[in-house]
């Protein structure tokens, strides 16, 4: 009894040093991005556009782009990754068919946002013919998206009880219907959360849309899909690397990436307050 009570208190404390690890490089993090970029942030930083050579001005033009690549990007991955869910858990039997296309869609998970970037290239840019633009770029960003929408809306699915089915089916209801009018909304708070972990995917990648839609400077936001499109990440890329005035430019860095952090938490904390919101009403 007393080896099983050391043996629970040790397992306990080493998980609450691994959280509490996780907590401090978190926060340090957080607190030093603060203390680098806090001092660039003003209202004429987040209004004004980028202008000589980007080492003045503001970030609008990339801030405003980033927002359009991520809803073109949930637009096209969220409907598909919860249809494709759908599928899976309610349509497909259990046979050699469906358990390649699970296993291609968990190795998607996998695959480097750089080999996104050049299959967008090739499928988008090239071959239907969208050019470098936003939609492209954000087509490849709703691909890098899939894997994780398509994995929590499955196992979204599958924890909605059967007896919700079955008491639907009984009632004279057809598959479809179900689906629709039952298990979807009992799941959708949980579909929602899959949604919520890919948005921060998709806002701070770099690579896929350096191929597809980014542009090294625009004066103008993309007023159309078919438009180049400045993004946050591949502005600090720039900023970083390019010119010899990155010392001059390293408060705008930590500033530009502040601010993509602060718009991933925004984006998220109303997804989860939405989420919330939907539980409680299906609650009642």
């Amino acid at each position: 009894m007393k080896s099983r009570f050391l043996k629970d208190r040790l397992a306990t404390a080493v998980l609450w040093s691994c959280m509490g690890a996780v907590l401090v490089i978190l926060g340090g993090i957080l607190v030093f991005l603060v203390v680098q970029g806090a001092g660039a942030l003003s209202w004429e930083f987040i209004t004004q556009p980028p202008r000589d050579s980007m080492t003045k001005g503001g970030i609008l033009t990339p801030l405003i782009g980033t927002i359009q690549l991520v809803l073109v990007a949930m637009a096209f991955a969220f409907p598909v990754g919860v249809l494709t869910a759908v599928y899976l858990n309610e349509y497909a039997s259990t046979d050699r068919f469906t358990g390649l296309l699970r296993l291609a869609v968990r190795s998607l998970a996998g695959v480097p946002s750089v080999v996104f970037g050049l299959f967008g290239l090739s499928l988008f840019v090239i071959f239907l013919k969208f050019g470098s633009s936003l939609l492209s770029a954000g087509l490849t960003l709703g691909c890098l998206a899939l894997p994780v929408i398509v994995g929590a809306s499955e196992a979204a699915l599958k924890a909605v009880p059967q007896d919700y089915r079955d008491a639907s089916y009984a009632m004279g209801a057809t598959r479809w219907q179900t689906i629709r009018k039952v298990v979807l909304p009992a799941a959708f708070p949980a579909i929602l959360t899959g949604g919520i972990l890919s948005i921060g995917r998709v806002a701070g990648e770099t690579a896929p849309i350096i191929f597809t839609g980014a542009a090294f400077f625009t004066p103008d936001i993309a007023r159309s899909l078919f438009s180049q499109v400045m993004a946050l990440p591949y502005h600090v890329l720039i900023l970083a690397t390019a010119g010899t005035n990155i010392e001059e430019t390293r408060g705008i860095q930590y500033g530009t990436i502040l601010v993509l952090l602060l718009v991933v938490l925004g984006i998220t904390l109303t997804g989860v307050i939405w989420r919330a919101r939907l539980r409680m009403r299906s609650s009642r």
